[in-house]
């Protein structure tokens, strides 16, 4: 080799050092720059809800959401789809298991396809007999039932209520006998309820939520055990203008994020985004409470014919509700939490403190 041909293949070796030293300074600079956009990039969080746009439960989460921009300095987006615009509760928790939306506001019903355990809260006609039983029972229970949700993979954000469930018909319901003549609308998806109100001798008819005024516009239905709230939203009052005055059940729910999500928040503000979401619980309860007490007023002025409920009448339905718990006790809802929600009650009662409004 001659001495310009050495040469030429030391300048030749140095340019390749040089060359792979700017390419590896690059690629090591891409990957922080990728780095940095992840970890700049905010966490988006597609939420689900049957909330109607407008109303107080979406307007809590609207004001959450922006509490937790603030918190993050725009870190967590929140997007909202409201007015079942994800389906029904048992889409929606399809959607969230496949990645499609990653949190919602749920009720029991929705909650329950995620852990049984949770429909203690709701399930059990005519246990509950007062918000004040409702608070104690679920401030109780709240940390195991938090705790079987999050071995499914959900976070519990806050917990909510939207009242009590109370009958709407085409004509009057005084009795248990007078509504086994209808056709009643049954929660979609939820089989336990169905077979139950088989076995009962009722009439169910499934339907999503959205589909209740239609039915009861058409005759597909005759009844619908709804919220007073919902009633007035859904404008069911109108081919519906009959409300028994007795509270079935409690509607209660929570709102809950995937885990993978959650583990996505940033530490540092995980403190602010628990207390604005908690702050939104309090006031949906607040809120929902109010306000079902409100629609009756407002269906009242429009024609709404509310039916009392003698005492001799509301004891038919207390046996009813509690002729049907040993098939709900095991089957919708597990035996364990039955039980423990039974002497919850009882110790609360034996206390003192009574059932209060």
């Amino acid at each position: 080799m001659t001495r310009e041909n050495a040469e030429w293949s030391v300048k030749g070796i140095h340019r390749g050092i040089a060359a792979l030293a700017v390419l590896l300074v690059y690629l090591l600079w891409q990957g922080i720059g990728a780095s940095w956009a992840a970890a700049d990039a905010p966490v988006l969080i597609r939420l689900g809800t049957l909330a109607p746009t407008g109303s107080s439960y979406h307007r809590a989460l609207l004001e959450m959401g922006e509490k937790w921009r603030d918190a993050t300095a725009g870190n967590i987006k929140l997007v909202i789809f409201p007015d079942g615009r994800q389906g029904g509760e048992a889409d929606m928790v399809r959607k969230m298991r496949a990645g499609q939306i990653n949190a919602g506001m749920l009720t029991v019903v929705g909650l329950s396809d995620i852990d049984r355990a949770v429909a203690c809260l709701q399930y059990m006609p005519m246990m509950f007999q007062s918000w004040e039983e409702v608070d104690y029972v679920r401030e109780k229970l709240g940390p195991q039932l938090e705790k079987r949700l999050l071995d499914k993979g959900f976070v519990v954000l806050c917990w909510g209520d939207a009242g009590w469930v109370r009958f709407f018909s085409k004509i009057p319901v005084q009795r248990p006998g007078d509504l086994r003549k209808m056709k009643v609308f049954a929660w979609a998806g939820d089989s336990y309820q169905i077979d139950l109100m088989k076995n009962l001798g009722y009439q169910p008819i499934t339907l999503e939520v959205a589909d209740i005024l239609p039915g009861l516009q058409t005759g597909l239905i005759d009844a619908a055990a709804v919220t007073p709230y919902f009633a007035l939203a859904g404008q069911c009052d109108g081919p519906a203008p009959n409300m028994l005055e007795l509270n079935w059940v409690p509607i209660v729910g929570a709102t809950v994020v995937k885990k993978e999500i959650y583990d996505k928040f940033p530490p540092q503000s995980l403190e602010a985004i628990r207390k604005a979401a908690v702050a939104a619980g309090e006031k949906l309860r607040s809120f929902s409470r109010r306000e079902n007490e409100e629609a009756v007023t407002a269906m009242r002025k429009r024609g709404l014919k509310t039916i009392p409920v003698a005492p001799e009448v509301e004891l038919e339905w207390r046996h009813l509700a509690e002729s049907v718990y040993p098939k709900i006790r095991g089957k919708m809802v597990p035996a364990d939490m039955f039980d423990e929600v039974q002497r919850l009650l009882a110790e609360r009662r034996s206390s003192g403190q009574g059932a209060n409004k």
